[in-house]
């Protein structure tokens, strides 16, 4: 039935096309100047200003202008449709960005360039951020540590907000959809020629949905969330000025764990951030930053008696000074360089220890255009740190410009990700099953305890083995590519990419207990790749009409697997009841919840004579394992796998009057849904929306 639904709406876009062209045709004979062909700027992948298609890495930009025709109003919906990126939900509901193969937790995510906390087991719940004030989203692929540090091992998504326009301008912003859900955010700013400010709010509830009937609980229970964000900027001068920025976000969900024990949720999150810039001359300038971010959830479960069953919490508070110098040697040359600190803390349920990180640390970049053909960029980043071995990041990109046309492109770095408090200090016991998971730093002091109480039958490693540090996790990413543009309106980029991962942190069991469950620890073991090709095209025929596309092609496998299967040492069963077999090394399909083919399809078309616009949207994830099915601990040809599955999404919006627009559309078009593998994608969402301007 799935791919039915893929080939009507192949079929549907393909007349959508052709006669959009036909239309179109006429007027690029007449005037091809009036194709739009604006070049894009982008802030993240050198921490400078660049143009999007002079860089040497592969990087994307998400404009305001597409988030807007897609009515979309959360960030994890936006991503989705990005090439390489699929989001995917976490054991607490909540969902990450998987990029170029590598988990949620190795890409970095900031909003105005400064990270963002609060990650549950190395997640960071990308539903929580609205996208009504947004003015593109940055996203560079590939180790980015040379700038960013730990958690830009795999890249950077950068989420950059509106600035005001002169004078005093406003927005009101209402979408009501599917699920009894409704999303209100309104927008006041104000610009003269000293001052800049601007306020921005958002209101954001759900009645949540079921996709198991089955069971008591529903797959997202009922929310409501607010999000609150300020900003300042104050011109003292031509060459002085302040920049100051305050953000809070609180939401509260109800908290199911079965049909007798219920509660709530709770997230309150703020942070604070103020920038002092000065430019002493045309070469030199520098600016001071200092931000804070404190991230605090909390939820508690009720039995049917009303008595307290359990209570948890979390917070995360991060402090981070910073200080950066620019030199401008020419305008072929030019050089960044910066020190900062970070501090962190974290006091959650289940610690052994209220631990305490600083990382202070040193970056340098060189930014130069070789000849008028190439571009070189060398970057280097120091990190100590008070709790494990100290990181040294390099990175080198380059980009020849071989006609007007095409270029050549290619990057090469090295990422790390810090291990995280959990990994070091989790002291968690399962009152259910009776399985126990321990930090490393908590297995020294734990274990002795639990075998004092009686509660360990059998130490499997020794604890000797946990005096020294556990490792951070590093990896070296090495991206080459291509840029064509085939004429004004056909432009095409081509990435090879390899990820290398070494010291990936895994669980493994350290000793058994007398009630017949384990004891899990953390320890650095695994060596693991993500390989493989991304393609992107966009084609604009016109003012009126823009088709953009991208597909991925991806390979991620555990090395000690594919030694394992190369050798002959894995067996499965074609079911239960039959004999096991040798598999061979083409058998092993590689890690847990990574598709080999990923694809996307968006066509925007404009009417200006009736000051409307239309866009449809299709994404495609084939095949994945989640799970070993056959007892051989690896994922191979024989285990079961969730389908692969196309997503379709409509809209469409009109203007009124200049200042309102109507919008309307549907969401996951032809209502698919998985309520045994995927709990984050609802089923068919049908929306209104009204944006009035003043």
């Amino acid at each position: 039935m799935i791919l039915n639904k893929k080939y009507f709406c192949i079929y549907f876009s393909l007349f959508f096309l052709s006669y959009s062209v036909s239309q179109e045709s006429t007027n690029l004979l007449n005037d091809s100047t009036k194709t739009e062909n604006l070049d894009e700027v982008i802030i993240t992948a050198t921490r400078t200003i660049r143009q999007l298609s002079s860089l040497p890495m592969p990087a994307q930009i998400v404009s305001k202008k597409d988030i807007k025709r897609s009515n979309s109003i959360r960030l994890s919906d936006i991503l989705n449709e990005q090439t390489g990126l699929i989001t995917v939900p976490d054991f607490d509901g909540g969902e990450g960005i998987q990029l170029q193969g590598l988990d949620a937790q190795y890409t970095l995510i900031m909003v105005d360039g400064v990270p963002l906390v609060g990650r549950s087991a190395g997640t960071l719940d990308l539903s929580r951020i609205t996208v009504g004030n947004i003015k593109q989203i940055e996203i560079v692929k590939g180790a980015s540590s040379s700038l960013y540090g730990s958690d830009a091992l795999g890249g950077v998504i950068n989420i950059i907000t509106d600035t005001p326009k002169t004078g005093f301008k406003g927005a009101v912003n209402y979408r009501m959809g599917t699920f009894n859900t409704n999303d209100l955010s309104t927008t006041i700013n104000y610009k003269n020629k000293k001052l800049k400010a601007g306020v921005f709010f958002n209101r954001y509830r759900s009645d949540g949905y079921d996709l198991n009937k089955n069971d008591d609980l529903n797959t997202v229970e009922p929310f409501e969330n607010y999000t609150l964000n300020a900003k300042i900027t104050y011109n003292f001068s031509e060459a002085t000025n302040l920049f100051i920025s305050t953000k809070y976000f609180t939401q509260n969900q109800d908290y199911k764990a079965s049909s007798t024990l219920k509660g709530e949720s709770d997230i309150n999150e703020w942070s604070s951030h103020l920038k002092l810039s000065h430019t002493y001359s045309e070469k030199w300038s520098s600016y001071f930053e200092f931000y804070t971010t404190q991230y605090k959830a909390k939820d508690f479960l009720d039995d049917e008696n009303g008595s307290r069953f359990s209570d948890s919490y979390y917070n995360q508070l991060l402090i981070r000074p910073e200080i950066r110098g620019t030199y401008k040697l020419n305008d072929a040359h030019n050089f960044i360089g910066g020190l900062g600190l970070n501090h962190e803390t974290l006091n959650r349920t289940d610690f052994t220890a209220q631990p305490e990180f600083n990382s202070p640390y040193v970056y340098l970049q060189y930014d130069g255009d070789l000849t008028k053909k190439i571009n070189l960029i060398l970057g280097a980043r120091f990190d100590s740190h008070n709790k494990y071995k100290s990181q040294f990041s390099p990175k080198v990109a380059m980009r020849y410009e071989i006609s007007d046309k095409f270029a050549v492109k290619s990057s090469v770095g090295y990422g790390f990700k810090a291990p995280d408090f959990r990994q070091l200090y989790f002291n968690f016991t399962n009152a259910t099953v009776g399985y126990t998971i321990l930090g490393y730093n908590a297995v020294s002091t734990t274990i002795p305890e639990l075998e004092s109480q009686g509660e360990i039958a059998n130490i499997i490693v020794p604890i000797s083995e946990f005096e020294a540090e556990l490792h951070p996790e590093n990896s070296i990413s090495i991206n080459v590519g291509l840029d064509y543009k085939l004429s004004a309106a056909i432009k095409l980029e081509m990435n090879l990419f390899r990820n290398h991962i070494d010291d990936l942190i895994d669980t493994r069991v350290i000793a058994t207990k007398t009630n017949g469950q384990n004891v899990f620890s953390y320890y650095n073991v695994n060596q693991v790749y993500t390989q493989g090709l991304e393609f992107n095209t966009t084609w604009k025929p016109g003012n009126q009409i823009k088709i953009s596309g991208g597909y991925q092609l991806l390979f991620a496998k555990d090395k000690t697997a594919e030694k394992a299967f190369k050798n002959g040492q894995v067996f499965a069963r074609a079911n239960p009841s039959s004999p096991s077999f040798q598999l061979k090394k083409q058998d092993y399909f590689g890690l847990y919840n990574r598709s080999r083919h990923m694809a996307n399809l968006k066509l925007f078309y404009n009417i200006p004579q009736w000051d409307l616009d239309t866009n449809i949207r299709g994404t495609y994830r084939s095949k994945y394992g989640l799970f070993d099915t056959n007892g051989n601990t690896y994922l191979d040809a024989y285990d079961d796998f969730v389908d692969g599955y196309t997503i379709i999404d409509f809209a469409i919006n009109k203007t009124i009057y200049k200042n309102y627009q109507l919008g309307f559309g549907i969401d996951n078009l032809f209502n698919f849904t998985d309520s045994q593998n995927i709990s984050n994608i609802a089923g068919r969402i049908i929306y209104g929306k009204l944006n009035i301007q003043f």
